[in-house]
């Protein structure tokens, strides 16, 4: 299976990565595209600009071509359009530009995990972190995913709870030979 997990910022979608890693030890895990690009030398602007999230929004899409097998992906395409579309200059992407390959991509996975904001947040947020941004995302990726305003198509679960509840609701929506 290749399964993403999907989530606005400090929402914990690594912490669940890691731990869906140690469950799932056959799994590859890929990690998230804004790593990957700093790691190659990318130089993020301070505050991410539309070109920054075009960057990621293409390695995303460039991850999910990898071969079939069972793959964790830290963030997918739509992360990057809920992050696009909150942003203060969504003005600047071309959403219809992307779509179709956003589309194509999707149809990679088998499963997208959600990650969302509860209420009451189980996440401190610290003085840097962009607190209205990072509910602004929330919102669009829900309206993108579970109301699936584009019509991507792709199975998507939204997860609930302290990290381990999360990792079993996962596991339980797998098939047994995945597992």
């Amino acid at each position: 299976m290749r399964v993403a997990v999907c989530g606005t910022h400090r929402a914990g979608k690594s912490t669940l990565i890691d731990e869906l890693s140690d469950l799932l030890p056959a799994y590859v895990t890929v990690d998230e595209p804004y790593h990957q690009l700093e790691e190659e030398g990318y130089a993020f602007a301070e505050t991410p600009s539309v070109e920054d999230f075009e960057a990621q929004l293409a390695r995303s899409i460039a991850d999910l071509d990898g071969g079939p097998g069972d793959v964790l992906f830290d963030r997918c395409p739509v992360d990057f359009l809920g992050y696009l579309l909150a942003h203060e200059d969504r003005d600047a992407f071309d959403l219809d530009a992307w779509l179709p390959r956003v589309r194509g991509a999707l149809r990679k996975l088998d499963l997208i995990v959600l990650v969302g904001i509860e209420r009451p947040d189980r996440i401190a947020l610290s003085a840097s972190d962009d607190g209205a941004l990072r509910l602004a995302v929330d919102e669009k990726l829900k309206e993108l995913l579970l109301d699936d305003s584009y019509a991507f198509g792709v199975e998507v679960l939204e997860v609930e709870g302290a990290t381990r509840a999360r990792a079993k609701q996962v596991l339980e929506h797998l098939p047994e030979a995945s597992r």
